[in-house]
Protein backbone atom coordinates (compact mmCIF):
# COMPACT_ATOMS: atom_id res chain seq x y z
CA UNK A 1 0.00 0.00 0.00
CA UNK A 2 1.31 3.54 -0.88
CA UNK A 3 -0.92 6.11 -2.16
CA UNK A 4 -2.74 7.86 -4.64
CA UNK A 5 -3.57 11.84 -5.69
CA UNK A 6 -6.75 12.86 -4.75
CA UNK A 7 -6.18 16.16 -4.99
CA UNK A 8 -4.06 19.39 -6.02
CA UNK A 9 -4.00 23.33 -5.24
CA UNK A 10 -1.52 26.36 -5.50
CA UNK A 11 -1.28 29.75 -4.72
CA UNK A 12 1.15 32.84 -5.97
CA UNK A 13 0.70 36.38 -4.67
CA UNK A 14 -0.69 39.28 -6.90
CA UNK A 15 2.37 41.19 -6.99
CA UNK A 16 3.93 40.11 -10.49
CA UNK A 17 7.92 41.08 -10.92
CA UNK A 18 8.98 41.17 -14.77
CA UNK A 19 12.65 41.17 -15.49
CA UNK A 20 12.52 44.84 -17.02
CA UNK A 21 11.84 45.86 -13.21
CA UNK A 22 14.76 44.08 -11.60
CA UNK A 23 16.86 46.00 -14.32
CA UNK A 24 15.81 49.14 -12.18
CA UNK A 25 17.99 48.28 -9.38
CA UNK A 26 20.64 45.60 -10.70
CA UNK A 27 23.24 45.29 -13.63
CA UNK A 28 20.97 42.59 -15.60
CA UNK A 29 18.05 42.88 -18.64
CA UNK A 30 15.20 41.25 -19.52
CA UNK A 31 17.56 39.10 -22.42
CA UNK A 32 20.16 37.87 -20.03
CA UNK A 33 17.83 36.81 -17.26
CA UNK A 34 15.69 35.05 -19.91
CA UNK A 35 18.87 33.26 -21.89
CA UNK A 36 20.45 32.41 -18.56
CA UNK A 37 17.45 30.55 -16.26
CA UNK A 38 14.47 31.08 -19.12
CA UNK A 39 11.85 33.25 -16.73
CA UNK A 40 10.27 36.20 -18.09
CA UNK A 41 8.60 37.38 -14.51
CA UNK A 42 7.76 35.79 -11.15
CA UNK A 43 5.77 36.60 -8.25
CA UNK A 44 6.68 38.18 -5.09
CA UNK A 45 4.82 38.86 -1.76
CA UNK A 46 4.14 42.26 -0.01
CA UNK A 47 1.88 41.45 2.58
CA UNK A 48 2.34 37.68 2.91
CA UNK A 49 4.12 35.32 4.69
CA UNK A 50 5.08 31.50 3.48
CA UNK A 51 2.67 30.43 6.43
CA UNK A 52 -0.10 32.31 4.44
CA UNK A 53 1.18 31.17 0.93
CA UNK A 54 0.76 27.51 1.98
CA UNK A 55 -2.38 28.03 3.48
CA UNK A 56 -4.04 28.75 0.63
CA UNK A 57 -2.56 26.24 -1.14
CA UNK A 58 -3.86 23.51 1.43
CA UNK A 59 -7.63 24.93 1.35
CA UNK A 60 -7.51 24.59 -2.68
CA UNK A 61 -6.03 21.29 -2.51
CA UNK A 62 -8.58 19.80 -0.08
CA UNK A 63 -11.56 21.39 -2.24
CA UNK A 64 -10.20 19.97 -5.51
CA UNK A 65 -9.68 16.99 -3.57
CA UNK A 66 -12.98 16.66 -1.41
CA UNK A 67 -11.38 15.90 1.55
CA UNK A 68 -12.55 17.80 4.51
CA UNK A 69 -10.19 19.04 7.15
CA UNK A 70 -11.17 16.61 9.90
CA UNK A 71 -10.63 13.80 7.49
CA UNK A 72 -6.48 14.50 7.84
CA UNK A 73 -4.52 11.81 9.93
CA UNK A 74 -1.05 14.19 9.02
CA UNK A 75 -0.04 17.61 7.19
CA UNK A 76 3.77 17.57 6.33
CA UNK A 77 5.05 20.99 5.05
CA UNK A 78 8.42 21.37 3.50
CA UNK A 79 10.08 25.21 3.36
CA UNK A 80 13.38 27.21 3.56
CA UNK A 81 12.06 30.76 3.91
CA UNK A 82 9.44 30.87 6.73
CA UNK A 83 9.42 34.16 8.75
CA UNK A 84 9.15 31.49 11.99
CA UNK A 85 11.23 28.88 13.28
CA UNK A 86 8.26 27.57 15.44
CA UNK A 87 5.47 27.01 14.79
CA UNK A 88 6.34 25.03 11.78
CA UNK A 89 4.65 25.74 8.16
CA UNK A 90 2.63 22.43 8.56
CA UNK A 91 1.32 23.14 12.35
CA UNK A 92 0.26 26.50 10.99
CA UNK A 93 -1.56 24.93 7.79
CA UNK A 94 -3.43 22.55 10.77
CA UNK A 95 -4.05 25.79 12.88
CA UNK A 96 -5.84 27.88 9.67
CA UNK A 97 -7.73 24.05 8.38
CA UNK A 98 -8.88 23.39 12.16
CA UNK A 99 -7.19 19.50 11.39
CA UNK A 100 -6.06 17.76 14.65
CA UNK A 101 -3.89 15.40 13.36
CA UNK A 102 -0.05 15.16 13.46
CA UNK A 103 1.69 17.99 12.29
CA UNK A 104 5.64 18.60 10.79
CA UNK A 105 7.99 20.46 8.84
CA UNK A 106 10.94 18.86 6.82
CA UNK A 107 13.93 20.70 5.73
CA UNK A 108 15.27 19.59 2.50
CA UNK A 109 15.54 22.66 0.34
CA UNK A 110 14.46 22.43 -3.00
CA UNK A 111 14.02 18.79 -3.06
CA UNK A 112 11.79 19.03 0.01
CA UNK A 113 8.46 17.88 -2.18
CA UNK A 114 9.68 14.83 -3.22
CA UNK A 115 11.03 14.00 0.69
CA UNK A 116 7.18 15.07 1.71
CA UNK A 117 5.75 12.05 -0.84
CA UNK A 118 8.54 9.48 0.79
CA UNK A 119 7.85 10.28 4.36
CA UNK A 120 3.87 10.38 3.89
CA UNK A 121 4.40 6.67 1.87
CA UNK A 122 5.98 5.33 4.61
CA UNK A 123 2.55 6.08 6.76
CA UNK A 124 0.32 4.72 4.36
CA UNK A 125 2.24 1.90 3.87
CA UNK A 126 2.43 0.93 7.85
CA UNK A 127 -1.49 1.72 7.91
CA UNK A 128 -1.10 4.77 9.88
CA UNK A 129 -2.79 7.07 7.74
CA UNK A 130 -5.80 7.37 4.84
CA UNK A 131 -5.76 10.75 4.30
CA UNK A 132 -2.54 12.91 3.69
CA UNK A 133 -1.76 17.01 2.72
CA UNK A 134 1.05 17.72 2.09
CA UNK A 135 2.58 21.15 1.23
CA UNK A 136 5.47 22.90 0.08
CA UNK A 137 5.35 27.15 0.62
CA UNK A 138 8.36 29.50 -0.03
CA UNK A 139 8.89 33.60 0.16
CA UNK A 140 12.41 33.34 -1.27
CA UNK A 141 12.30 36.76 -1.50
CA UNK A 142 12.87 37.01 1.80
CA UNK A 143 16.12 35.16 1.90
CA UNK A 144 17.71 36.39 -2.03
CA UNK A 145 20.26 39.50 -1.60
CA UNK A 146 18.20 41.84 -4.19
CA UNK A 147 22.07 43.69 -4.45
CA UNK A 148 23.09 40.26 -6.15
CA UNK A 149 21.99 39.78 -10.34
CA UNK A 150 23.00 35.98 -9.36
CA UNK A 151 20.58 35.08 -7.46
CA UNK A 152 17.60 37.77 -7.04
CA UNK A 153 16.64 37.27 -10.44
CA UNK A 154 15.97 33.44 -10.31
CA UNK A 155 13.49 33.08 -7.19
CA UNK A 156 10.12 33.82 -6.81
CA UNK A 157 7.34 33.17 -3.92
CA UNK A 158 4.39 30.48 -4.26
CA UNK A 159 2.62 27.63 -2.48
CA UNK A 160 1.43 24.07 -4.07
CA UNK A 161 -0.08 21.25 -2.33
CA UNK A 162 -1.27 17.71 -2.48
CA UNK A 163 -3.84 15.44 -0.52
CA UNK A 164 -2.93 11.84 -0.38
CA UNK A 165 -5.04 9.27 -0.14
CA UNK A 166 -4.65 5.08 0.46
CA UNK A 167 -3.43 3.54 -3.81
CA UNK A 168 -0.98 2.36 -5.33
CA UNK A 169 0.25 5.05 -7.18
CA UNK A 170 3.49 5.74 -5.73
CA UNK A 171 5.86 2.96 -7.54
CA UNK A 172 9.43 4.10 -7.05
CA UNK A 173 12.65 6.60 -5.40
CA UNK A 174 16.16 7.51 -5.36
CA UNK A 175 17.37 9.76 -3.25
CA UNK A 176 21.11 10.80 -3.16
CA UNK A 177 22.63 13.54 -0.23
CA UNK A 178 26.01 15.04 -0.76
CA UNK A 179 26.23 16.51 2.96
CA UNK A 180 28.12 20.38 2.68
CA UNK A 181 27.16 23.78 2.55
CA UNK A 182 30.45 25.08 -0.34
CA UNK A 183 27.89 24.86 -2.99
CA UNK A 184 24.11 26.04 -1.55
CA UNK A 185 23.99 27.78 1.83
CA UNK A 186 21.28 29.37 3.73
CA UNK A 187 23.16 31.04 6.70
CA UNK A 188 20.48 31.76 9.92
CA UNK A 189 21.02 34.66 12.00
CA UNK A 190 23.61 33.87 14.82
CA UNK A 191 22.14 35.66 17.49
CA UNK A 192 23.35 38.11 20.21
CA UNK A 193 25.48 35.19 22.38
CA UNK A 194 28.02 37.36 24.37
CA UNK A 195 29.47 33.54 24.10
CA UNK A 196 29.89 33.15 20.62
CA UNK A 197 32.60 33.66 18.41
CA UNK A 198 32.15 33.33 14.84
CA UNK A 199 31.06 36.45 12.86
CA UNK A 200 27.64 36.88 11.27
CA UNK A 201 27.44 35.58 7.59
CA UNK A 202 25.36 37.30 5.41
CA UNK A 203 21.59 35.78 5.96
CA UNK A 204 21.29 35.14 2.04
CA UNK A 205 20.91 32.56 -0.35
CA UNK A 206 24.70 31.83 -1.21
CA UNK A 207 24.98 29.63 -4.63
CA UNK A 208 27.93 28.79 -6.70
CA UNK A 209 26.00 28.53 -9.90
CA UNK A 210 28.51 26.83 -11.95
CA UNK A 211 28.41 23.73 -9.45
CA UNK A 212 24.50 23.94 -8.72
CA UNK A 213 24.36 23.26 -12.69
CA UNK A 214 26.79 20.66 -13.01
CA UNK A 215 24.73 18.61 -10.17
CA UNK A 216 21.53 19.42 -11.27
CA UNK A 217 22.02 17.83 -14.81
CA UNK A 218 24.15 14.99 -13.04
CA UNK A 219 21.79 13.89 -10.66
CA UNK A 220 18.23 14.50 -12.99
CA UNK A 221 19.91 11.92 -15.77
CA UNK A 222 21.20 9.38 -13.16
CA UNK A 223 17.71 9.56 -11.13
CA UNK A 224 15.73 8.85 -14.06
CA UNK A 225 17.82 6.81 -15.75
CA UNK A 226 18.08 4.45 -12.18
CA UNK A 227 13.99 3.99 -12.07
CA UNK A 228 13.11 3.45 -15.35
CA UNK A 229 16.19 0.68 -15.74
CA UNK A 230 15.09 -0.92 -12.20
CA UNK A 231 10.77 -0.42 -13.02
CA UNK A 232 11.81 -1.67 -16.39
CA UNK A 233 10.32 1.06 -18.17
CA UNK A 234 11.50 3.46 -21.02
CA UNK A 235 10.87 6.77 -21.54
CA UNK A 236 7.98 5.96 -23.90
CA UNK A 237 6.25 4.72 -20.89
CA UNK A 238 6.53 8.22 -19.08
CA UNK A 239 3.44 10.69 -19.87
CA UNK A 240 5.34 13.51 -18.00
CA UNK A 241 8.80 14.39 -16.39
CA UNK A 242 7.87 17.03 -14.06
CA UNK A 243 11.52 19.03 -12.66
CA UNK A 244 11.85 21.27 -10.15
CA UNK A 245 12.07 24.81 -12.19
CA UNK A 246 15.65 26.19 -11.14
CA UNK A 247 16.88 27.20 -14.81
CA UNK A 248 15.33 26.08 -18.03
CA UNK A 249 19.07 25.52 -19.44
CA UNK A 250 19.23 23.07 -16.39
CA UNK A 251 16.00 21.25 -18.10
CA UNK A 252 17.07 21.61 -21.64
CA UNK A 253 20.68 19.98 -20.55
CA UNK A 254 19.29 16.80 -18.73
CA UNK A 255 16.66 16.37 -21.31
CA UNK A 256 19.77 16.65 -24.33
CA UNK A 257 21.79 13.87 -22.56
CA UNK A 258 18.76 11.67 -21.88
CA UNK A 259 18.14 12.08 -25.44
CA UNK A 260 14.40 13.25 -24.91
CA UNK A 261 12.69 16.24 -26.51
CA UNK A 262 12.43 19.09 -24.11
CA UNK A 263 8.17 18.85 -25.02
CA UNK A 264 8.21 15.31 -22.47
CA UNK A 265 9.13 18.09 -19.47
CA UNK A 266 6.49 20.09 -18.18
CA UNK A 267 8.19 23.81 -17.79
CA UNK A 268 6.41 26.74 -16.11
CA UNK A 269 9.84 28.74 -14.61
CA UNK A 270 8.90 31.46 -17.28
CA UNK A 271 6.15 32.32 -14.98
CA UNK A 272 7.14 31.72 -11.65
CA UNK A 273 10.68 31.49 -11.45
CA UNK A 274 12.11 29.24 -8.75
CA UNK A 275 9.67 28.58 -5.75
CA UNK A 276 12.13 25.87 -4.41
CA UNK A 277 9.84 23.35 -2.77
CA UNK A 278 6.54 25.18 -4.39
CA UNK A 279 8.12 24.21 -7.83
CA UNK A 280 6.75 20.84 -8.43
CA UNK A 281 3.60 21.08 -6.33
CA UNK A 282 2.67 24.23 -8.97
CA UNK A 283 3.56 22.31 -11.76
CA UNK A 284 1.35 19.05 -10.73
CA UNK A 285 -1.70 21.55 -9.61
CA UNK A 286 -0.98 23.62 -13.20
CA UNK A 287 -1.34 20.30 -15.01
CA UNK A 288 -4.37 18.72 -12.88
CA UNK A 289 -6.59 22.00 -13.45
CA UNK A 290 -5.53 22.10 -17.60
CA UNK A 291 -6.60 18.35 -17.99
CA UNK A 292 -3.50 17.24 -19.22
CA UNK A 293 -3.03 14.18 -16.87
CA UNK A 294 -5.16 11.33 -16.98
CA UNK A 295 -5.85 8.55 -14.51
CA UNK A 296 -2.88 5.80 -15.13
CA UNK A 297 -0.19 8.07 -16.34
CA UNK A 298 3.09 7.33 -15.07
CA UNK A 299 4.91 10.94 -14.05
CA UNK A 300 8.63 11.19 -12.73
CA UNK A 301 9.10 13.85 -10.55
CA UNK A 302 12.77 15.41 -10.45
CA UNK A 303 14.64 18.15 -8.10
CA UNK A 304 17.47 18.54 -6.84
CA UNK A 305 19.09 21.83 -4.70
CA UNK A 306 20.72 22.48 -1.17
CA UNK A 307 22.36 19.88 0.90
CA UNK A 308 23.07 19.01 -1.60
CA UNK A 309 20.57 16.72 -2.29
CA UNK A 310 18.74 15.04 -5.10
CA UNK A 311 14.87 12.99 -5.31
CA UNK A 312 13.43 11.41 -8.21
CA UNK A 313 10.19 9.58 -7.84
CA UNK A 314 7.74 7.37 -10.03
CA UNK A 315 4.32 8.22 -9.78
CA UNK A 316 0.76 6.72 -11.01
CA UNK A 317 -1.39 9.78 -11.51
Amino acid sequence: MSFTVLGTGMYVPDRVVKNDELANFVDTSDEWIQQRVGIRERRVCTNQTAIDLACEAAVRALENSGVQPQELDLILAATVSSEMVSPGVAQMVQHHLGATCMAYDINAACSAFIFLLETAAGYFARGKAKKVLIVGAERMSRIVDWEDRSTCVIFGDGAGAAVLGEGDGYLDSAFCVKGGDDVIKIPQFIGKSPFFEKEQESPYIHMNGQETFKFAVSSICDDIRALLQRQNLTADDIAYIVPHQANKRIIASAANRLHLPIEKFYIDIERYGNTSSASIPIALDEMNRAGLLRRGDLLLLTAFGGGLASATCLLRW
